[in-house]
């Protein structure tokens, strides 16, 4: 599967296969385990986790300015530094949209505060294996490269699905 197939523009295939997007997903699976821990609620977890991915992204466009303006001596300039930043950062935010919305459901009381916050993480695993997927095609057609990209990136969103299910039970 390429991203002719699955119809993505080149931008938003940037923007989805960077290291912000993936850690970004990993950010958002980690969230939701510690926000559960304390009161286990899709409440708690929508807005733990929409806080801290935009306390992320603005941290992130902050040290790429100063390290942009840094790598320059200052010629590149403070918007243009900024925008470059926030471009470069934006996976994280993408990345994220499909489990805030997952747990919006459960706030909104669509589907039980449980469902919600497994169906968030079992996507996030879900979105990190297609991504590794992806990533991967862009510079081989072998198809167990591919899987393996895909096993590893989504093994680190299941890596986290298993700490919730040790913590939670």
């Amino acid at each position: 599967m390429t991203d002719a197939q699955l119809q993505i523009t080149p931008r938003l295939a940037r923007v989805l296969m960077s290291e912000e997007a993936i850690y970004g997903l990993i950010l958002v699976s980690g969230m939701i385990v510690v926000s559960g821990s304390v009161i286990g609620t899709s409440v708690n977890a929508f807005l733990t986790v929409a806080v801290t991915v935009v306390v992320f992204y603005i941290a992130h466009v902050y040290a790429g300015t100063l390290g942009r303006l840094a790598a320059t001596d200052g010629r590149s300039g403070m918007r243009r530094s900024l925008r470059a930043a926030a471009r470069q950062s934006a996976g994280m935010l993408v990345a994220s949209a499909g489990p805030l919305v997952v747990l919006l459901l459960g706030v909104t009381e669509v589907i039980d505060d449980t469902l919600a916050i497994w169906t968030a993480l079992v996507m996030c695993a879900v979105i990190l294996g297609i991504l590794g997927w992806l990533a991967v095609a862009k510079w081989t057609h072998h198809w167990y490269t591919r899987l393996l990209s895909a096993t590893i990136t989504a093994g680190f969103g299941g890596a986290i699905i298993l700490l919730k299910a040790i913590i939670h039970h």
